[in-house]
């Protein structure tokens, strides 16, 4: 498998991170902290106009037809510059579903306002349990008439308070199975019964309490198949788990950038400290945990580009992304001293963005569980070789 990047990506790599080191410097991203948007609306705006919420969207709605590389690309430019945007919530994890599961009707109403206006979306999924299983989704959907009737709570929905429409998982059936008789529905959030609030997080990402309260939706909103929606869900949290991987492996490589400028430039007994052999321990450790989430992050990217994924490889993606991003924003403020805590600091911002991400798509534990079925399931090579000599 070749894992070399073409010219035409690596001038989307170019082009996004000179557009985020103009549009969002650190001091911008300081000030969106304070914003009830928790997004900078006209930088969005910019962004429709180079065509980055349309980069996977198909030509004939208004996007580029851009592949799952370029996307993995542009989420590592993304973290590289922590920008706080709806773009993950929008694109990663509305509009891929909507463009592989979508009716023909669904994708002409919604995608093209995502590619050409820079509609926002989210996805509603987490509940009271915040666990990514099928278990947790309890918010009712009852059949009535050519409608369905939606009560229940969602938490941590990403930029709710900004969206134009939501996906929302909801249980249309009871079962002895918790992935059987979960349906996706497209829902516009200022629909009646809905309320929204903002929940008031560390990194202040827009997180929010989505509460319905006898929301009508018609059947037409349905996304897939009836009572199927588990598998959409699967799908998202897939992509979605090797997308944050991405944008935390690109986070993670600027915030090594960031610890390794400064132990060039803090002197401690007159000469940098980075002259100190504990010191370049730690960032010896800090840049070989780096590499290998680099090498698993593109390797499962190509293996989704390619049509292969690997479920393996994207929760050990994510698993790694989840260790390696903390770990480097931990020791990072560490090798800065006390002042690393301040938010004055960048390395500081970054690994506040540690936290928030790390339960994105499935925390560490649900992937390592992942990743223990996978191999539970799969046959070693070297039995493999065996097998096939015999």
């Amino acid at each position: 498998m070749d894992y070399s990047i073409g010219k035409e990506q690596e001038m989307l790599r170019k082009s996004a991170r000179e557009f985020f080191e103009k549009e969002c410097p650190k001091d911008k991203v300081r000030e969106l902290k304070t914003d009830p948007k928790a997004y900078d609306s006209k930088m969005w705006k910019k962004m429709v106009k180079l065509g980055f919420q349309g980069l996977v969207i198909p030509e004939e709605f208004g996007g580029m037809d851009g592949d799952f590389v370029e996307l993995t690309l542009f989420m590592e430019e993304v973290g590289h510059n922590i920008v706080p945007m709806p773009y993950y919530s929008t694109v990663v994890l509305c509009a891929l579903p909507l463009i592989r599961y979508g009716r023909d009707a669904q994708k002409e109403a919604y995608l093209p306002g995502i590619a050409e206006k820079g509609d926002i979306w989210t996805l509603a999924q987490t509940e009271a349990k915040a666990t990514n299983d099928a278990s947790e989704i309890q918010l009712s959907a009852k059949a009535d008439g050519d409608q369905f009737i939606l009560n229940g709570t969602k938490l941590f929905v990403p930029y709710a308070h900004a969206a134009k429409m939501m996906l929302v998982a909801a249980r249309t059936t009871e079962g002895e199975n918790p992935q059987e008789g979960i349906t996706l529905f497209v829902v516009d959030p200022k629909s009646d019964g809905i309320s929204i609030e903002t929940i008031p997080t560390v990194a202040k990402d827009g997180r929010c309490e989505v509460v319905f309260d006898n929301v009508k939706v018609a059947q037409a909103d349905i996304l897939g198949a009836f009572d199927e929606g588990w598998d959409i869900l699967d799908d998202i949290q897939q992509k979605g788990a090797l997308l944050k991987a991405a944008e935390m492996s690109g986070g993670a490589q600027a915030a090594f950038e960031i610890v390794l400028d400064y132990c060039k430039e803090r002197k401690q007994f007159d000469k940098p400290i980075g002259q100190y052999q504990g010191v370049q321990f730690r960032l010896v450790d800090m840049k070989t945990a780096l590499d290998g989430l680099k090498y698993i992050v593109w390797k499962a990217a190509w293996h989704m580009a390619d049509g292969v994924p690997s479920r393996l490889l994207n929760s050990a993606a994510k698993a790694k992304a989840n260790e390696v991003y903390d770990n480097i924003g931990h020791y990072g403020i560490y090798l800065h001293g006390a002042i690393g805590w301040t938010e004055e600091m960048d390395i500081g911002l970054y690994h506040l963005r540690t936290r928030s991400m790390t339960f994105d798509c499935g925390g560490t534990d649900l992937h390592l569980e992942n990743i223990a079925c996978e191999l539970e399931n799969s046959v070693p090579d070297f039995l493999k070789m065996w097998g096939s000599a015999s």
